[in-house]
């Protein structure tokens, strides 16, 4: 043995404040947020469920949508590494393959948690999960494209959360008019992932990245997510004057007018404006799915029908 021989150096764990960068906890106001307005729209008074509820909060935001963020940046570690190599993976402070271990960790204790809240807890998680590793893993990568990237985003942070909160508070499958709301929710939401594109066009573009903005220009994806936000509201107000929810369909009419209002101003310089419309538009829009939600709650405490 050769006694000049040094030691091999311990290996290093990820520094606390690099993994909880990793997590991206910013983003966990957005599944939190749409799980719970399926909690209110469930009818179930939350003093009878309330644990569950703060289970599901920890499901949808610190769980799964973290998974999804570790994932995400390990699978674009070498374009981050060119484009932003201060982030946790590619500088070095989440050494080695540890960010794909904390992905995977995360996403095991996700499915752990859904599991002990109940099978259809169990099955959104499950959606929730494959929709974040096929977005970021090859050989889908979904967020390659435009439509498919966008698409599985809005499901992931609006819809499947959603259903999750109800179905929480149930311990089953929630009333149809919960399923519809989320989904109509999920597909205006596919408007607002592509807003955030719009920052990123040119490095997508030199990427390979067909978002939509790259792929039918600045002009015509932002008039495309204009649309694509207006029209599920428009349903959903009829839908809520439908059940018998005349207030509420006009706050949900009400919020949808003030964004109709500031669209033009996203629409005249959209990829300078995109920031702009989320912190102002996009604040209305989620005002909405939280009326919508008590709206719901309501008719379906009061035993109404409908449509």
């Amino acid at each position: 043995m050769d006694s000049t021989a040094q030691p091999l150096p311990p290996a290093r764990l990820p520094e606390f404040s690099a993994t909880l960068t990793l997590l991206k906890p910013i983003t966990w106001f957005a599944p939190m947020w749409a799980f719970m307005c399926g909690v209110v729209s469930s009818g179930v008074p939350l003093a009878d469920r309330w644990v569950y509820a703060l289970l599901g909060i920890v499901l949808a935001g610190p769980l799964v949508c973290a998974a999804s963020q570790a994932a995400n940046d390990w699978y674009d570690r070498h374009v981050d590494a060119i484009n932003e190599p201060d982030r946790p993976i590619p500088s070095g402070r989440i050494p080695g393959r540890w960010g794909l271990y904390i992905a995977i960790l995360w996403s095991v204790l996700s499915a752990a948690l859904a599991l002990a809240l109940g099978p259809w807890v169990a099955a959104a998680a499950a959606v929730a999960l494959v929709l974040a590793w096929i977005y970021s893993a090859p050989p889908l990568r979904l967020k390659m494209n435009g439509w498919w990237g966008a698409s599985a985003c809005a499901v992931g942070y609006e819809g499947v959360p959603w259903f999750t909160g109800a179905a929480v508070m149930l311990g089953a499958f929630p009333d149809w008019r919960v399923v519809a709301l989320a989904a109509l929710y999920s597909l205006g939401a596919h408007g607002i992932m592509t807003l955030n594109d719009f920052k990123a066009v040119e490095g997508d573009r030199t990427m390979g990245i067909k978002s939509l903005p790259v792929t039918l220009g600045v002009d015509r994806a932002a008039k495309l997510a204009c649309w694509v936000m207006a029209l599920p509201q428009v349903a959903v107000f009829v839908l809520l004057a439908s059940w018998g929810a005349p207030l509420h369909a006009a706050g949900v009419g009400m919020l949808f007018a003030m964004q109709l209002y500031l669209m033009p101003r996203l629409l005249e310089a959209p990829k300078e404006q995109a920031a702009w419309y989320n912190a102002t538009g996009t604040t209305l829009y989620v005002l909405g799915m939280l009326v919508s939600a008590f709206a719901l709650r309501g008719v379906l405490q009061a035993g109404g029908g409908g449509l």
